[in-house]
């Protein structure tokens, strides 16, 4: 039992620093650009996973399975690069940690409808979970509906099939590749493109990156580093609709790291506080996720 959840428990890991780390991304966004804020956080990212792939991934090199963790991680970074830009531009949109969390984990929904074209086959309780999910993600981020929709909201939406697109791409690729290193190289590869469009479409300044240290330390070493490394490990033996699902919990930690360090949640534009519904749909979504891990047994004659 234990074994089979392991990879569900560093998923929820990962959610939960993903989450904390909308905090950090709008603190961010106050101070700098996105994509320079993207390259210095994912720049971090890679090196951090220098002296833990020394360290775990040491030893004999298989040369074919070296190539496929390169060609996969090419692929996966450019997926990486337009997700978090589109992500980071909404969030500086929307100016809401619980409305990005809402529309950037549509990408539940959407793993197991691309799935489908690759003939993955998803099971009942699977889709039954994330429909759950997706009305306690909806209670969480509008407690009070949605009374309008912005670019910003449409630019989170856009960015959703593309986080849908890195699950898949992962899980193709997660038991033929060097995990770590696999982590590093796409890591790489998204900085160096957001790297090129700060040199291209920004004003670099140290002094703005300076007042940011903060958040892109956290949002760099915290959420590059360990959480997308986490997300590699734990689809390995995760089903990539399910992960899903667990991973958009982000929303929960989201609001959580709000309450923690502001004593407030950000909803549709505005700080309030805690709603009884957004309570109620912390709770939902953990029942989407338990619904998930059910198995139902037809009954014998």
């Amino acid at each position: 039992m234990l074994k089979r959840l392991k990879p569900y428990i560093l998923l929820l890991i990962t959610a939960m620093i993903w989450g904390f780390a909308f905090v950090a991304q709008l603190v961010g966004a106050e101070h700098v650009p996105a994509f320079t804020f993207n390259a210095t956080r994912f720049l971090l990212g890679t090196l951090s996973l220098i002296p833990v792939i020394l360290i775990f991934e040491k030893g004999k090199t298989d040369p074919a399975k070296l190539k496929i963790t390169i060609i996969a991680a090419f692929g996966a970074g450019a997926i990486l690069f337009t997700a978090s830009a589109l992500q980071q531009y909404g969030v500086q949109l929307t100016s809401s940690a619980g409305k990005s969390g809402f529309i950037t984990g549509l990408y539940m929904i959407l793993v197991p409808i691309i799935g489908i074209f690759f003939k993955k086959k998803t099971t009942l309780n699977t889709w039954l979970g994330a429909l759950v999910a997706l009305v306690g993600l909806y209670l969480l981020s509008f407690p009070n509906g949605i009374t309008s929709i912005g670019i910003g909201d449409l630019i989170l939406l856009i960015g959703a099939f593309f986080w849908a697109a890195h699950i898949i791409v992962i899980d193709a690729f997660s038991d033929k590749i060097y995990s770590l290193r696999f982590s590093m190289i796409q890591f790489f590869v998204c900085a160096l493109m957001n790297v090129v469009c700060v040199i291209l479409f920004e004003d670099f300044s140290v002094s703005s990156l300076f007042a940011a240290k903060i958040p892109i330390l956290y949002a760099g070493l915290m959420s590059v580093g360990i959480a997308y490394t986490l997300q590699v490990i734990g689809q390995r033996d995760a089903d990539p609709t399910v992960a899903s699902i667990v991973m958009s919990t982000e929303s929960v930690f989201s609001a959580v790291g709000e309450a923690l360090f502001f004593g407030l949640i950000m909803t549709n534009y505005a700080y309030t506080k805690m709603t009884p519904k957004g309570y109620l749909g912390c709770a939902i979504m953990f029942c989407g996720i338990i619904i998930t891990q059910v198995t139902f047994k037809r009954k014998s004659k």
